[in-house]
């Protein structure tokens, strides 16, 4: 049986992705779904924190909730802020540093990299999180000789991929998205069953032709979506 809060969540999903409910048009408000699911604010809250994370809706204080605009293949095109997702969707982000280290690269990551075997690399694993629940859980791979201030880099206000973004340009990026399963650790870090259907984005990225990262990063499956509007093309 189904918790409540996931149906609440699955009916909201349900007219949205139909088109019943389509961009702009205005989610009850708060009160109006406790009245109508006779649940708590705490329950409620936690629908539409979930719902504006995964980027469906819009909370926007005093104008209240709204469908959000799609934002056509924005997680595979786009390089990922998650601080300014967070904010545009009203939640409270913060990150934690899980792991910190420099470690040479192996072979399989030399083959992804273009980079020889036994390079030095500043290794981060950081995990995501939106009003207290864990979004995504990011292995990062920094290349101190495109990025040797990373090397001394704290990242407390800001998560890695964020900081990069601000100060290292980049020229060229490659995405590649496949389905993964949670192994023990992850799951026990992202708060979901082992072995429970997970999304891998894999980004890397170049500054005319020199490496700067390699992020591979691990959505929950039911907490992440990728959308993409589009019309035929003659």
């Amino acid at each position: 049986m189904k918790h409540l809060h996931q149906r609440i969540r699955d009916d909201i999903e349900a007219k949205i992705m139909s088109g019943e409910w389509p961009p702009g048009h205005r989610i009850p408000f708060e009160h109006e779904l406790m009245a109508e699911y006779g649940c708590s604010r705490m329950t409620v809250n936690k629908v539409l924190s979930t719902l504006a994370a995964n980027g469906l809706i819009t909370r926007r204080r005093r104008a209240g909730t709204v469908v959000a605009e799609p934002s056509s293949q924005q997680a595979v095109l786009q390089i990922q802020d998650f601080a300014l997702e967070a904010a545009r969707a009203g939640v409270e982000y913060r990150f934690k540093i899980l792991s910190r280290s420099i470690e040479s690269i192996d072979a399989a990551a030399a083959q992804r990299t273009g980079l020889p075997a036994g390079t030095e690399m500043l290794c981060l694993s950081t995990l995501h999180i939106m009003d207290d629940v864990p979004q995504a859980l990011e292995q990062r791979l920094i290349d101190l000789a495109t990025v040797p201030e990373a090397d001394k880099e704290p990242f407390k206000d800001s998560p890695p991929g964020t900081w990069l973004l601000r100060r290292v340009p980049w020229t060229d990026a490659e995405h590649i998205v496949r389905a993964v399963n949670a192994d023990g650790a992850m799951a026990k870090k992202l708060q979901i069953q082992k072995g429970a259907a997970c999304l891998m984005l894999e980004r890397r990225t170049w500054q005319a032709g020199a490496f700067v990262t390699e992020a591979r990063i691990t959505y929950p499956g039911d907490r992440h979506q990728l959308v993409g509007r589009f019309s035929p093309v003659a």
